[in-house]
C-alpha cells in the first residue's frame, strides 16, 4: 500500500475512531465535551497516529488493532498543545488555523480539556478487549512513560527554561527528544508491542522513530522561519519572539537543512536493517510505507 493510499482509506477510518470515541463517551451538551471536541476536530497532519498505524502496516498487522492506541496518542498529544498554547507556558492565539482552546473557552476550561483528553486516553486503552490484558498493561506503561515527567513533560520543563539561554547542540537535542521525541517513539513503541515484534526489530524501529522524531523537529523549527502561516495553521516566527533556542539559530538556516537531510538518511539505514532482521525470521516487512513518512519532512 502506498502512503497516498494509506491516507485515503485508513486514516480517515481512524478519524472517525478518534471522534466517535468522545462522542459516544461524553455527553454533547457538556462543556467539556465541546472544548475537548474542538481541539481533537481542528485536525493536524496526525503525524504520530499516522506512524503507529504505518508501523503496524508495514509489520503485516491489522491496523485496526491500533485504533485505540493511536486515539490514545493523539488525545494525549491534543492535550498537550492544549497547555502548551496557554498564556503561562507559550501564549498563543492560533493553533491548527484555528483560534486557541482558551481563546474560545477561557483558561480554565483549557486546562480541565487538556486533562480530560489525558486521562481519557488511558481509560480508552483500559477498556479495548480486543487486546490481551497484558498489551495493554504495556501500552499504557509505555504511553505513561513517553508523556510523563521523564519524557514529554520533562522536555517541556527544560524548554521553557531553556528561553533567552544559550544550549548546546547536545542540551537542544536531549529537550526535543523528550518533548517531541517520546510521543513519536511511542508510536513505533506500541505497534512493537501489538505486533509481538522481535527485539532486534523492535530496536531498529526505535532507532529509526528517533531520527524521525529529531527530523521532525527540525523540520518544524525550519520552517517557522520560512513556513506559510495559512499553510501551518498556526503563527509563525514564535521561537524568535519567545528567544527559544532552535537549529537554525545554532546552525543556521542552511546547516538545520544540512542536520535534517541526516536524520532522515539514519531513519532510512535503520529500516534497512529492521528490515534484515524481519528476513532472518521469515517476516515480510513493507518499509517502504514508513520510508515514504519520512518524505513528509523533507
Amino acid at each position: 500500500m502506498t502512503l497516498a493510499d494509506f491516507r485515503l482509506t485508513v486514516m480517515p477510518q481512524f478519524e472517525s475512531y478518534l471522534r466517535e470515541q468522545l462522542a459516544t463517551t461524553l455527553e454533547a451538551k457538556d462543556t467539556i465535551f465541546q472544548s475537548m471536541d474542538y481541539s481533537v476536530a481542528a485536525g493536524g497532519k496526525r503525524i504520530r497516529p499516522m506512524l503507529l498505524l504505518a508501523t503496524l502496516q508495514a509489520l503485516n498487522v491489522p491496523v485496526e488493532q491500533g485504533f485505540s492506541s493511536a486515539a490514545a496518542l493523539e488525545y494525549i498529544h491534543t492535550y498537550s498543545l492544549i497547555h502548551d498554547d496557554l498564556p503561562a507556558m507559550d501564549d498563543d492565539d492560533l493553533r491548527r488555523g484555528k483560534p486557541t482552546n482558551h481563546k474560545v473557552y477561557g483558561e480554565a476550561i483549557a486546562i480541565l480539556a487538556g486533562d480530560g483528553l489525558l486521562t481519557f486516553a488511558f481509560e480508552l486503552l483500559g477498556k479495548d478487549e480486543t487486546l490481551s490484558a497484558s498489551k495493554r498493561i504495556a501500552l499504557m506503561t509505555a504511553l505513561a512513560s513517553a508523556a510523563g515527567p521523564k519524557k514529554m513533560v520533562q522536555g517541556q520543563v527544560l524548554d521553557m527554561e531553556g528561553e533567552k539561554q544559550a544550549l548546546t547542540l547536545a542540551e537542544l537535542q536531549n529537550i526535543h527528544q523528550k518533548k517531541t521525541g517520546a510521543l513519536i517513539s511511542f508510536a513505533v513503541e506500541a505497534a512493537a508491542i501489538i505486533a509481538e515484534a522481535s527485539e532486534d526489530i523492535t530496536v531498529e524501529l526505535l532507532k529509526y522513530a528517533n531520527h524521525f522524531g529529531l527530523a521532525f523537529q527540525i523540520k518544524d523549527d525550519i520552517l517557522d522561519i520560512i513556513g506559510d502561516e495559512t499553510i501551518l495553521g498556526k503563527k509563525t516566527g514564535m521561537d524568535q519572539l519567545h528567544d527559544k533556542n532552535t537549529y537554525p539559530s545554532l546552525l543556521t538556516l542552511e546547516g538545520a537543512v544540512t542536520a535534517l537531510e541526516k536524520e532522515l538518511m539514519a531513519a532510512e539505514n535503520c529500516l534497512t536493517n529492521a528490515q534484515k532482521y524481519a528476513e532472518k525470521q521469515g517476516i515480510v516487512m513493507n518499509k517502504a510505507l514508513l520510508e515514504a513518512l519520512l518524505s513528509l519532512l523533507r
